[in-house]
């Protein structure tokens, strides 16, 4: 690191800008996409790189797209080093080559100034197909890759300035519901452009150089706010593991562990995980490296800016090839992003957690979601779609406050949105009857975990595909500073089937038929409470119950809060001083 080269009045505008251009991107992705898992949720991100390439800029978006990003696009760079020309467009989407899952499809659009590279704008969002022979993706049944959809290693969309038709044809005949794929592809594009336009600007009014030598002043103080937390850490190793839940593979649970080395300024976080398995949860090295990272931020919660200076001091090591947090081809992977990515993350955050306990919080809750497709007769065209509300969990507690509510899952932290229902209810044949918080999922504790959610929805006038992912429906979300439940069968996930009037609860992973009349209800967890939950303020217990988000039963076994009159909320303080001190 070296002392700044430039003023701060120019640094702080030039880092405005590339902020600017990042939510520009972002803001050309929700206005002009088509899906509704792009314009309702925002499962996309955005980022810029320099020509190294180093991110220069990470968006505030998704956590599980961002990480990989970094792999993926030193790997995009090398694939076509020496053949990068100005007006051609990259399209990628394989883990082998860097990328998290293949359903979440990438752009890269090179920069040129005056003849030469100078930075990327990338693009990066969840498509709701990519082919295969599930609709969505998500194919609990795969053994291997191929089972799952297109696997697109690194290739040119278009050729210095002209689309290559044939080859986006190509891709387009073999997703479901061509139009909303071609409408994303279509945002993707745009977006990156919009953000090329901004840096050309940026450097025909500052200079190339000058624009350059601000963005090294950036990185170096990512890194310093880097190394200044991790100085402060005591030196030596510590260790963290989280048990990732069977959801239906039959190879039973799994502990995956993290291994961090602080030395000094810098550390090393090492992975041990099982070995891969045949089924939908295995993750590649560049999926893997979101995981630690969010983990790592999670603990390290540092002030902008976010780019690549943060990992200078950072090393990792996924452990060996053909481990679960370490796959390689042809191991299916499509659920990685969620599972076993939260679970990664929650071994991190332990783990550090062991270094610095002042720092310790709540696990939020793990991704318990549906993807839906049928056929629309509106428009005489199939639909399929990811229905990012249908994973919206409780965040964990902290020592100062409780979990926000409807704000995970822990892979996106906080950056999906639910969109309208109304939209939804729009966009496809379907009617949604509950879109509401879930009473006692929030994981109990002085602090309180923020509460999942439930989505129910019924297909209107033809059969729907339903398709479930993710985990948490057995393992609820880990409390901190000594927070433990009682009553653990709210605060985990699952997927009711109403038909003929019984309800059927599954908490493996499945693919169903529902038909109109009938009903499917996900259920997702909430978050991990802190601290201890008969030590919670009893004022604060009876307006939890006042609002819907702890039941009696709740209050009396998670709280130890007895009520003398419940309609009234009354409670008896002398039977709820006897049940707290039972547990002294």
């Amino acid at each position: 690191m070296t002392n700044s080269k430039v003023d701060p009045i120019t640094l702080s505008v030039v880092r405005g800008v590339l902020e600017t251009t990042q939510r520009e991107m972002t803001l050309t992705l929700e206005q002009t996409a088509r899906s509704s898992v792009f314009n309702l949720a925002h499962d996309y991100s955005t980022a810029l790189f320099n020509a190294t390439p180093e991110m220069i800029l990470q968006g505030q978006d998704i956590p599980i797209h961002l990480g990989s990003l970094i792999p993926a696009m030193k790997s995009v760079a090398k694939y076509f080093e020496g053949d990068i020309h100005d007006g051609d467009l990259i399209l990628h989407n394989d883990p082998e080559y860097g990328g998290s899952h293949i359903i979440d499809t990438c752009m890269y659009y090179p920069v040129f100034y005056q003849g030469e590279l100078v930075f990327w704008t990338v693009c990066k969002g969840h498509l709701t197909d990519i082919g295969g022979p599930v609709p969505a993706g998500y194919n609990p049944a795969a053994t291997e890759i191929f089972a799952e959809g297109l696997r697109i290693p690194p290739l040119k969309l278009w050729d210095r300035g002209k689309p290559r038709n044939d080859v986006i044809n190509l891709l387009l005949s073999n997703m479901r519901a061509r139009r909303d794929q071609q409408g994303d592809f279509n945002a993707l594009i745009g977006a990156c452009k919009v953000g090329a336009r901004a840096l050309i600007a940026l450097m025909d009014k500052y200079g190339k150089d000058t624009v350059q030598t601000c963005i090294a002043e950036l990185l170096n103080m990512a890194e310093a706010h880097m190394r200044s937390l991790i100085a402060k850490v005591p030196d030596g190793t510590y260790t963290g593991t989280a048990v990732l839940e069977d959801a239906g593979h039959g190879f039973g649970d799994f502990d995956i562990t993290a291994t961090v080395t602080i030395t000094g300024d810098s550390c090393h976080i090492a992975i041990q995980s099982p070995p891969q398995i045949p089924y939908f949860i295995n993750s590649y090295e560049g999926n893997s490296h979101s995981g630690v990272y969010l983990g790592l931020m999670m603990f390290a919660q540092l002030p902008p800016p976010y780019n690549e200076g943060l990992y200078r001091c950072v090393s990792t090591d996924m452990g060996p090839k053909g481990t679960l947090c370490n796959a390689k081809s042809p191991a299916p992977h499509m659920n990685c992003t969620t599972t076993p990515m939260e679970t990664l993350t929650d071994a991190v955050r332990l783990a550090f957690e062991q270094a610095a306990p002042d720092k310790v919080s709540a696990s939020w809750g793990h991704a318990n979601g549906c993807n839906i497709a049928g056929w629309d007769k509106r428009h005489d065209e199939e639909y399929v779609t990811m229905v990012l509300a249908s994973i919206i969990s409780g965040a964990g507690a902290t020592a100062n406050q409780d979990g926000w509510h409807a704000c995970g899952p822990e892979c996106c932290f906080g950056a999906l949105t639910s969109g309208d229902i109304e939209m939804l209810e729009h966009s496809y044949p379907i009617i949604i009857h509950r879109y509401s918080l879930m009473e006692d999922s929030g994981g109990a504790g002085r602090n309180r975990g923020g509460s999942g959610t439930c989505w129910e929805v019924e297909p209107l006038d033809s059969p729907m595909t339903l398709i479930t992912f993710g985990e948490g429906r057995r393992i609820p979300a880990m409390g901190a500073a000594g927070a433990k439940s009682a009553m653990v069968a709210p605060k985990v996930g699952s997927l009711e089937l109403t038909r003929n009037g019984k309800t059927e609860v599954i908490t493996n992973n499945v693919i169903e038929t529902i038909h109109p009349g009938e009903r499917a209800a996900n259920r997702n967890p909430g978050g991990g409470g802190f601290g201890l939950a008969f030590q919670r303020d009893i004022a604060r217990v009876v307006d939890d119950v006042r609002n819907g988000l702890v039941s009696e039963k709740g209050a009396r076994l998670d709280y130890g809060v007895v009520f003398a009159n419940f309609a009234d909320l009354e409670v008896d303080h002398q039977a709820t001083a006897a049940l707290r001190a039972t547990a002294a």
